[in-house]
C-alpha cells in the first residue's frame, strides 16, 4: 500500500492560452519599464551636457562614469578659452587615461585633482576616449 500522493491530484488546470497570455504581460510590463529608464537616461544626458561650461576665465569639466561611459558623454566649451577637464572618484580603469587624439592630447589623471589643460583654438567637433577606446565622448568647441 503507497502513501505517496500523485502529482496529477494538485496539478492547476490550465490552458496554455493562459500561460502564453500571462507571459505575455510580463514580457510588455519589463519592455515598459526599460523604455521609460532609458527615456529618463538619455534626457538627463542632453540637459546636463549643455550646463558644463562654468563663468569664468578658465571652463572647467568635471566627467564621472554612467553606464559604463563618461558622464556627461558630450561637453561643449567656447574655442579660445581655457579648458580644464578632471575625472572624479566614480572614474576608474583604463578610463583615466584621458585622450583627444585629434587635439593631439593624452594624459593620465590618477585622482580626481589632477587636470588636463588646453586652449581649443579651432571651433569643432571633437571625439575624446580613454587609451584603449572603450569609454568614449565628445566635445563640441563652438
Amino acid at each position: 500500500m503507497a502513501y505517496g500522493l500523485r502529482a496529477k491530484e494538485f496539478a492547476f488546470p490550465m490552458k496554455n492560452t493562459t500561460l502564453f497570455l500571462i507571459a505575455a504581460i510580463i514580457i510588455a510590463m519589463a519592455s515598459g519599464v526599460m523604455l521609460v529608464k532609458s527615456n529618463k537616461n538619455n534626457q538627463n544626458l542632453s540637459e546636463s551636457s549643455s550646463n558644463l561650461v562654468s563663468s569664468g576665465e578658465v571652463q572647467k569639466i568635471i566627467l564621472s562614469m554612467k553606464n559604463g561611459n563618461y558622464y556627461p558623454n558630450t561637453i561643449r566649451v567656447k574655442a579660445n578659452q581655457p579648458v580644464s577637464i578632471s575625472l572624479d572618484k566614480n572614474v576608474g580603469g583604463c578610463y583615466r587615461s584621458f585622450t583627444i587624439r585629434q587635439l593631439g592630447l593624452a594624459k593620465y589623471l590618477p585622482t580626481p585633482s589632477d587636470t588636463i589643460n588646453f586652449t581649443p583654438k579651432e571651433k569643432g567637433i571633437y571625439n575624446f576616449a580613454c587609451s584603449m577606446g572603450m569609454g568614449t565622448g565628445t566635445l563640441i568647441v563652438e
